[in-house]
């Protein structure tokens, strides 16, 4: 009985170990997209604040309402989704579309908040806040994500 209980002991030591192996790489990462979005921001004179989250976000118009955004309230937006070389990866092209701010990656439901019904924003996502290290299409793994989003409805 005792070896079972020294076997659980340092598996889970070794996953502590594990663990924190991961927080480093992700903070390693981190520290990573906020110095080239830095160098980004400052080469292409974008008035860009900082959030404490880590993206870099520009209001360019705040939009008019009062809504207080939850998970489920639906957004309707017209975006574009570039790189940071500038190559286009997403848009609607004029012609938005709905979806659920809980359905969106984590970089648009820090920033999407920040303007209401109207608004257009400007958000620098790091990697983390975007789609980390998994490649989806023609995003590559831990890429940084510019987008450009007019909110046209919000309920």
């Amino acid at each position: 009985m005792n070896k079972l209980k020294y076997l659980l002991l340092l598996v889970c030591v070794a996953a502590c170990f594990t663990a924190c192996k991961k927080d480093f790489n992700s903070d390693k990462q981190f520290r990573s997209d906020t110095t080239a979005i830095r160098k980004f921001v400052n080469e292409n004179n974008i008035p860009a604040i900082k959030h404490e989250s880590g993206i870099f976000y520009q209001i360019i118009a705040p939009g008019a309402g009062t809504v207080s955004y939850t998970p489920s309230t639906n957004i309707t937006s017209d975006y574009e989704g570039r790189l940071l070389n500038g190559s286009i990866f997403d848009s609607t092209k004029g012609t938005p579309i709905t979806f659920a701010l809980g359905q969106v990656i984590e970089g648009w439901r820090i920033g999407i908040p920040l303007i209401q019904k109207g608004g257009k924003i400007r958000l620098i996502i790091p990697s983390g806040l975007g789609y980390g290290n998994k490649a989806t299409g023609p995003i590559s793994e831990n890429s940084i994500l510019d987008f450009t989003i007019t909110l046209t409805n919000v309920q």
